[in-house]
């Protein structure tokens, strides 16, 4: 039985998603294939479904709010972000060509895939549009 985000099991489920993925957000901190922002913007919209005070605890949030925020109101992604995500596609790509042993087939397709991850990621606007 499924229920809507609106019941009280379904803010329980979306509650708890939240709340993982702020965990997996922090370890994507420390870890270096783990990205942060996309769990941080998927916490955003759970509890968005949950919890109104949570929501606006991770959006007010000194470290994480910026990016979430700039995500949620203009879809823009900021210069330093963009950066950050180049260096780590690329050190990523990098270190699994020099420590794994793959046909050739299997790096140039996540070549496409990560090339297409950061095409997208770099043509997002860097600044909100001017009023």
């Amino acid at each position: 039985m499924t229920h809507p985000p609106g019941s009280k099991p379904g803010r329980s489920v979306f509650l708890g998603i939240g709340w993982i993925c702020v965990g997996l957000g922090c370890l994507g901190l420390l870890l270096p294939l783990l990205p942060t922002t996309p769990f941080l913007l998927l916490a955003a919209w759970a509890f968005g479904r949950s919890s109104a005070r949570w929501r606006h605890w991770l959006r007010r949030h000194p470290q994480f709010g910026p990016l979430i925020r700039g995500w949620q109101d203009h879809h823009v992604i900021p210069p330093w972000a963009k950066g950050a995500a180049s260096v780590a596609i690329a050190g990523s790509f990098a270190w699994l060509t020099v420590s794994r042993d793959w046909p050739l087939w299997v790096y140039a397709v996540m070549a496409a895939m990560l090339g297409c991850v950061l095409v997208w990621i770099v043509s997002r606007p860097s600044r909100p549009p001017a009023p």
